[in-house]
């Protein structure tokens, strides 16, 4: 397994009116984070949040290219980003334990955080196709390309793990500051991650290894 130290490169927040950051996503412009009660998006080059969206958005985010989803308690709610409408909801598969959520393969992938694991979800009518078990609390969930990677939170100690889809083993660690939580997690193109920052507030930019 390699291991590695995180490099936060930039750190954005905290936010007027948000003192927790759950999920993150990016739709290749705006980083959109869950703040409870608010989806908001951010400009990634001036850090200001542009325009939110009144709506439940206590856990994961994810963009499909068109929508975006939101974990909100037991359910998934999918999202017109131009509107705010909620288009439609499918059950969540922790029932309100669920935690990152990213979008790949025309498939939502949901962690589960105190269940360790990460679950294909059908976004169409929240069956779930499979079921990666991990080794730790999952919180974000992003795909890049064929690599599957999530964050963890216990205590004060986070990182970020990418891990092999099939059997779930750990592949590589990058081990984020003490004190650094992570909740949710993002893609952000090149060499760039995403994380949510928790009750910190904030949204953090760490560099991606190559």
């Amino acid at each position: 397994m390699k291991q590695g130290q995180a490099e936060i490169l930039r750190e954005y927040g905290p936010f007027p009116n948000a003192d927790q950051v759950h999920g993150v996503t990016f739709d290749g412009q705006h980083i959109w984070f869950a703040s409870g009660d608010k989806l908001n998006a951010l400009d990634p080059a001036s850090g200001k949040v542009l325009r939110s969206i009144d709506v439940a958005a206590h856990a994961g985010t994810a963009f499909d290219g068109e929508h975006l989803f939101q974990v909100a308690e037991d359910r998934i709610q999918k999202i017109d980003p131009e509107t705010g409408r909620v288009l439609a909801t499918i059950p969540a598969p922790g029932g309100g334990g669920d935690s990152g959520l990213a979008w790949a393969e025309g498939a939502l992938w949901v962690g589960e955080y105190r269940g360790r694991k990460i679950h294909q979800v059908d976004p169409e009518t929240g069956a779930v196709l499979r079921t990666i078990e991990t080794n730790r609390v999952v919180t974000g969930v992003t795909w890049i390309d064929d690599e599957l990677w999530h964050g963890t939170w216990e205590g004060d100690e986070s990182d970020l793990r990418r891990i092999d889809p099939e059997t779930g083993e750990v592949l590589e660690r990058l081990e984020m500051p003490a004190g650094t939580s992570v909740s949710g997690l993002e893609f952000g193109g090149g060499d760039l991650f995403f994380c949510g920052g928790g009750g910190s507030g904030k949204v953090r930019a760490v560099r991606r290894p190559r």
